[in-house]
């Protein structure tokens, strides 16, 4: 089975990426998204998660991504849906409407359904997940789940009966976190990043709840992984290739341009190119990238 691998970040619109990835000097017509889509053939929609986008944001990002043929939207489900767990017909529209709009485009690669760590294993976590997929029923579920006690014989069941993705994350193992390990449910496969920085996340359990800033809030995936971790990584990537058809590779290490930086090496790693096509602002933040640059 050939595999089809979409690479890319939790997000493009970060101020500190400039000028790591995005030039300091940029021109009038300088987009983010028309840069970021130069370079990478999917993006997961963060924003999404905190307020109702409107269609015409949506069009937008549509037009812009036009030049890049394969490039593909991940889009995070509203909390609503998956914290708060209380939404009605206007919250299912006013996702749905966006859907759509992507999907007629082709420009939609699923749905991103990410519950907090206290979402345990239990009857009634089950009956959320299945009420939200009974609602997007058409659309490719990647449920992201933290806590380890959905590591089970009749969770695993639940989800390849149901054609859900279970979501492979990496993130400072603390608690009752599910360890690094990808699971496959069905044909796809999709793998988050969040980092290993085990401090700062310990640090940012204890300020839930507070108001913080974005350089506070960020702290947590403040985090490179090294050569020896992605060679790691991508042996575990590798092994599940002759059993999906599509294996989506997302880095959250946001800050200051860390996750482009990994995600350019694991392109290099798991779609085995010698050679990574890459801007030279990337290269000049990252100098061990040269090593892969396209000369």
């Amino acid at each position: 089975m050939s595999v089809k691998y979409y690479i890319g970040t939790a997000g493009w619109s970060y101020k500190d990426w400039v000028p790591n990835f995005y030039p300091k000097n940029q021109s009038g017509g300088f987009d983010w998204l028309q840069f970021y889509s130069h370079y990478f053939n999917c993006v997961e929609v963060n924003s999404t998660y905190y307020t109702y986008i409107s269609p015409k944001i949506v069009e937008g990002w549509i037009k812009k991504v036009e030049n890049a043929d394969e490039f593909i939207f991940h889009i995070k489900l509203h909390q609503d849906f998956t914290h708060k767990r209380k939404f009605d017909e206007q919250n299912i529209k006013a996702v749905r409407y966006n859907l759509d709009l992507l999907k007629k485009s082709e420009r939609l690669g699923g749905l991103l359904v990410q519950f907090p760590y206290s979402f345990s294993f239990d009857g009634a976590s089950v009956q959320q997940i299945q009420k939200i997929k009974d609602i997007f029923s058409d659309i490719s579920c990647f449920v992201e789940v933290r806590h380890s006690s959905w590591r089970n014989k009749r969770a695993l069941e639940f989800f390849g009966q149901n054609d859900l993705t279970l979501c492979t994350i990496d993130q400072p193992q603390i608690g009752q976190t599910i360890p690094f390990e990808p699971i496959v449910t069905n044909n796809k496969a999709y793998i988050r990043f969040h980092g290993r920085n085990v401090e700062a996340w310990k640090k940012s359990l204890s300020n839930f709840g507070k108001e913080q800033t974005y350089e506070q809030q960020s702290s947590r995936y403040s985090y490179l992984y090294s050569p020896g971790e992605l060679v790691e990584i991508a042996q575990k990537i590798k092994a599940i290739e002759n059993k999906v058809k599509e294996i989506n590779v997302i880095m959250n290490n946001h800050p200051k341009g860390n996750a482009v930086a990994n995600a350019f090496e694991l392109i290099h790693l798991l779609e085995q190119k010698d050679r990574v096509q890459m801007p030279n602002t990337i290269v000049k933040a990252y100098p061990r990238l040269e090593e892969i640059l396209v000369n």
